[in-house]
């Protein structure tokens, strides 16, 4: 067995590099597929009657659903109530929200067990300690020796009380030929530097950094290490000769505190995150070991905190508006629920719940053509499609921004002075705890991008839809309500409130655009505000050794040994844009000309052009040929561009759709299962173009080795800066 393990190493060795790394991008694709081929299953088996949807389509609706696609090969009408659930459930698990609260909830659980392993290696050290001293005491020869010189014959020192314990700032060593005691101080953090002091408390007690960069040995060695008095001038010169030690309170929080779920208040981060030690894009340098603990132990604050808001912002927006919504329906207009067999109130549930999640799929089959003229569902689920993806995190950052001010203007400046603080942080380097958050400058583009995006779809709907004899009939007032919530739900939502076949021609290439860009104002602020190890990326390729930055690539990314051909090395290039997300190429052209934030955005457009349009094409191409016998029996149906619109609205995870003549299901439903299969890869990676890179600060755990290598970035851009200072991209501040 051995020897064939030792046969198959060179072989696995050879494949390594080519697998797919364990990072949060490869988790993602394994939550999303796992979840759909379980759903899916699950799906087909609850058919009535039984099987009477095919497997085909029931892993195309469900990832749909999860992808929040919205697109629809049957008609959720013909369903049972339990497939619609369920279809319900995989909206609310595909959520880019219900992803992101669960990616701070690990980045907190690892905070926390970060802080358990040092307190319980604290205690253990501190046990360990203890019983090494008090067995010194009563069999240290050397010791023995010096004592019967002095006293004659000994006996095992005693507690200064007569208990016990082992008293922890003096021992009572008895001689007995005279029976006098004698008291010995001891020196330790709970010893008095000079006989007669008072004790001083625990948390006043210095402690000797032993290994810089290791809390628990810090921690440990300062609260437990107890020596005899005769040797405390050593000691104490040791604090101050060498191995660089240093003598200063640990930052490591108390297990009380922790097992409590709070912990001790810690410095505010204005104290040490002076401008001279922040970086472009938040990125901190010239810190201390205790400074990066302190830091550490805000970041979890901060996620702390996010931990409960985001939820809440979940919960609340979803529960308000599906009750409002299906309180409206059932009240004013249930009719059109009725003619469908769907109850009124589930109706606006599941509406509700399908817009604030982007998904666009609907229980009724006119989708909300039914509602045209009914302004508050309209408007309500317009508002819900903007909070849930593409005005998020402003309406993110304005709450907590809006709780931070109401604490300042209502409460005195010591009430609620920790929680402020978290506050201050997040909202001021939102990017180093969360990844739908942004700074303030950036939020003010993304608002920008909301007016620009959106206001051209309103207008185009308008304009271009001049003498359509589908709108004649329709009220103005009705068709500027409509107008504007179709321009927010063309770019994610995926509702239709008309007929997409009955809109003039320019109208449906402009939506065919707005659908393929949708993601572009998010993910863009997302990059440009990016928080990770940039040497990693390759930014520093012109001006390193590429094999050094193939080594550090590969260490950082756990993808082992790089290729060594030039094959091996353009393939793991190829695979490796996939698996760590979209911009974890080289973020820095090759020409040496300042990056400006226009160069920028240019070069984050063309990479997710490169990223995207080959598959795009892929795609288009593999469906047109599956479907030759649809289009030589009815072109007009059938025609390419149809296909490119399906294409890009299933890429852009938006859900709109051409459909039919024969029916009310999506143009999908009218294809053969080969091209669905395709589609359902295309709304996969669809739903992937929009995440962090892999390296993103916030989606990775909490480790030493985040700091170490901020630090080693921070130093190789000083390098580089000293050596061609007008090449370096500097922000808006003036940061490097």
């Amino acid at each position: 067995m051995a020897s064939r393990h030792h046969r198959l190493a060179p072989a696995i060795r050879a494949v390594r590099p080519y697998l797919p790394p364990l990072n949060f991008i490869t988790l993602h694709y394994a939550y999303f597929i796992t979840v759909c081929l379980i759903a899916s299953v699950i799906f087909w088996g609850s058919s009535s009657p039984k099987y009477s949807i095919t497997y085909t389509d029931s892993l195309f609706l469900v990832i749909s659903a999860m992808t929040e696609a919205g697109l629809n090969t049957v008609n959720l009408s013909q369903m049972t109530t339990w497939q619609q659930t369920l279809l319900w459930l995989l909206i609310i698990l595909g959520s880019s929200i219900w992803v992101s609260i669960w990616t701070v909830l690990a980045r907190k659980h690892a905070f926390e067990k970060r802080f358990r392993d040092i307190v319980q290696r604290s205690r253990l050290r501190s046990s360990r300690s203890f019983n090494k001293q008090s067995r010194t005491l009563t069999t240290d020869l050397p010791l023995a020796r010096k004592l019967t010189q002095t006293f004659g014959k000994t006996k095992p020192p005693v507690a200064a009380d007569g208990g016990n314990e082992l008293d922890a700032r003096r021992i009572t060593v008895q001689n007995p030929n005279t029976g006098s005691s004698t008291v010995l101080p001891i020196s330790g953090p709970f010893a008095p530097q000079k006989m007669g002091e008072p004790v001083p408390k625990p948390e006043e007690s210095p402690t000797a950094d032993v290994a810089p960069g290791s809390p628990a040995e810090r921690l440990g060695s300062a609260r437990d290490h107890i020596v005899f008095a005769e040797d405390a001038q050593a000691t104490t010169s040791g604090f101050s000769q060498g191995g660089g030690l240093s003598r200063r309170r640990a930052s490591v929080p108390d297990i009380s505190s922790l097992e409590g779920g709070n912990l001790a208040p810690a410095p505010s981060h204005r104290q040490y995150l002076t401008p001279k030690k922040v970086g472009r894009n938040a990125q901190f340098h010239d810190l201390s070991s205790e400074e990066r603990e302190h830091l550490g132990g805000t970041e979890y604050r901060a996620l702390k905190v996010l931990s409960i808001v985001v939820p809440l912002y979940f919960v609340a927006w979803q529960v308000l508006g599906c009750v409002a919504l299906g309180a409206w329906i059932a009240n004013n207009q249930p009719q059109p629920a009725l003619n469908n067999g769907i109850n009124p109130w589930w109706n606006g549930i599941f509406n509700g719940v399908s817009a604030f999640n982007n998904s666009g799929m609907s229980v009724l089959d006119l989708n909300v053509i039914p509602y045209g003229s009914s302004y508050f569902v309209l408007v309500c689920m317009g508002a819900m499609i903007l909070a849930g993806n593409t005005a998020y995190p402003v309406f993110l950052r304005l709450w907590l921004w809006s709780v931070l001010k109401l604490l300042e203007w209502l409460t005195y400046e010591e009430s609620f002075r920790d929680l402020k603080l978290t506050l201050e942080y997040i909202l001021k380097y939102p990017r180093r705890v969360y990844t739908n958050l942004f700074p303030s400058r950036a939020t003010w583009w993304l608002v920008f991008m909301l007016f620009v995006l959106n206001g051209t779809d309103w207008v185009a709907f308008e304009i271009l839809n001049l003498g359509n004899p589908a709108l004649e009939s329709t009220p103005v007032g009705s068709r500027i309500i409509d107008g504007l919530f179709q321009a927010l739900a063309v770019r994610s939502g995926g509702f239709y409130v008309v007929s997409i076949p009955t809109l003039y021609i320019g109208l449906q290439v402009l939506y065919v655009l707005m659908m393929y860009i949708s993601v572009y104002p998010v993910v863009i602020t997302m990059r440009h505000s990016n928080v990770y190890e940039e040497r990693s990326l390759g930014i520093y390729a012109d001006d390193m050794d590429s094999s050094s930055i193939d080594s550090t690539s590969s260490s950082l990314r756990g993808e082992g040994i790089a290729p060594a051909s030039v094959f091996g090395r353009a393939l793991r290039k190829v695979l490796g844009d996939g698996w760590d997300g979209v911009g974890a190429a080289s973020q820095q052209p090759n020409d040496r000309a300042p990056e400006t934030r226009t160069s920028f955005i240019s070069h984050q457009v063309r990479g997710q052009l490169s990223h995207d349009l080959w598959l795009l094409v892929i795609a288009v191409w593999a469906i047109s040929t599956i479907e030759t016998r649809h289009f030589l029996e009815d072109p007009a149906t059938y025609s390419v561009f149809n296909i490119i619109f399906e294409v890009v609205s299933a890429y852009g995870c938006v859900g709109i759709s051409v459909g039919v003549p024969f029916d009310a299901f999506s143009f999908a439903g009218g294809w053969y299962p080969g091209s669905k299969l395709v589609l359902c890869l295309v709304m996969l990676r669809g739903r992937h173009r929009g995440l962090p890179v892999a390296l993103d600060r916030a989606v990775r755990l909490p480790g030493d080795e985040l700091g170490r290598t901020e630090e080693e970035d921070h130093r190789i851009r000083r390098s580089m800066s000293m050596r061609r200072p007008s090449t370096e991209y500097r922000d808006a501040e003036g940061n490097v």
